[in-house]
C-alpha cells in the first residue's frame, strides 16, 4: 500500500513537472506569440507620425484623423494582446497604451485648436515614455537583452 501510495505520489509530481514552464519562459512564448516588437516599432512609428502631423500647424483635419485613426487602432490592437504573463509588465504597457490611446482621442478632436493639439502631444510623449519603460520589462522579464 505505501509502495503504490508513493508510486502515485511520484507520477503526480511528475506530471506537474511537465505543465509548467518558468516566468521567463512564458513571457518570451508571449512576446513571440504576439509580435511584441515588431508591434511595438509599428505603434511608435504611429506615434511620431501623429506627433509630426499635431506639431505642424498646417496639418489639416483630414491629415489629423487619419494618423489618429491608424494610432488609436494600433494601440487598440497591442492592447488585446493583453494580459503577459508578468504583472509588472502588464501594468506599465496597460498604461502606456491607455496614455498613447488618450493622445490619439484628443489628435482627433484637435483639429486647429493649439490647446488640443498641445495637449494630445503631451500624451503621447507621456505614453511613448511609457513604453519605453514597458518594452525594457518585458525583455528582463523574458530573460533576453533589449533588441
Amino acid at each position: 500500500m505505501i509502495k503504490l501510495v508513493v508510486t502515485l505520489l511520484v507520477a503526480g509530481l511528475l506530471l506537474c513537472a511537465c505543465g509548467t514552464q518558468s516566468e521567463s519562459k512564458a513571457m518570451d512564448s508571449w512576446a513571440t506569440q504576439s509580435d511584441f516588437h515588431a508591434n511595438m516599432k509599428t505603434l511608435i512609428a504611429d506615434v511620431r507620425h501623429t506627433a509630426t502631423a499635431l506639431d505642424e500647424p498646417s496639418s489639416s483635419v483630414r491629415v489629423l484623423h487619419l494618423v489618429c485613426d491608424v494610432l488609436d487602432f494600433d494601440a487598440s490592437a497591442a492592447n488585446s494582446a493583453l494580459p503577459t504573463p508578468d504583472a509588472q509588465s502588464t501594468s506599465l504597457l496597460s498604461r502606456a497604451y491607455d496614455d498613447i490611446d488618450g493622445g490619439a482621442h484628443t489628435c482627433f478632436r484637435a483639429g486647429a485648436n493649439a490647446v488640443l493639439r498641445r495637449k494630445a502631444l503631451d500624451y503621447l510623449q507621456k505614453g511613448l515614455g511609457e513604453l519605453n519603460e514597458a518594452m525594457l520589462r518585458v525583455d528582463v522579464a523574458a530573460g533576453r537583452s533589449s533588441p
